[in-house]
């Protein structure tokens, strides 16, 4: 038993005032206001887990995070993740990230979606920009894997988590 410093009343705590209801499904703008690098629970990879802070056009100040698999032992996990850390460095406009803190200020926008589950909550389903980004400051699109290698034209399909 761990004995407060002092008594704690109802009548004296304030009243919660947070939503944690999932945000309606959608575009939004964003601030990528945290990322930090953590490892997998199996312990055999590592995540970019970003913050994002919503700034419009509608729930400014709730927060959505999202997972970016950079090393994973599930290779498609890990393509995934690379490929949507290029969506966002495309949207922010950075050509080369070294440090997860250059993410951190990033504007952008969005998709959010409503997963359901024992735990409802949204995930990130999508990245664009929010406006004119320097085509100088991104680096163009490279495609990576056998097709590339072999000199094959790239398929413009959707990514595997956009398609229904």
């Amino acid at each position: 038993m761990a004995f407060l410093d002092e008594e704690f009343t109802l009548d004296t705590l304030p009243v919660g005032t947070s939503n944690f209801e999932p945000l309606p499904e959608g575009w939004y703008n964003a601030s990528i206001t945290d990322a930090q690098i953590k490892t997998t629970k199996m312990g055999d990879g590592k995540y970019i887990a970003c913050k994002y802070t919503i700034t419009g056009p509608s729930h400014q100040g709730r927060v959505v995070f999202g997972h970016l698999n950079i090393k994973n032992a599930s290779t498609k996990a890990e393509e995934i993740g690379r490929q949507q850390l290029g969506e966002i460095m495309r949207a922010i406009g950075l050509a080369k990230v070294t440090d997860t803190d250059q993410l951190i200020g990033g504007n952008l926008g969005i998709k959010l979606v409503v997963k359901t589950g024992e735990y409802a909550g949204n995930e990130i389903k999508g990245y664009k920009s929010l406006g004119s980004v320097s085509p100088a400051a991104v680096a163009p699109f490279k495609p990576v894997g056998p097709s590339a290698a072999a000199g094959a034209p790239a398929a413009k399909a959707s990514p595997p988590w956009a398609r229904k």
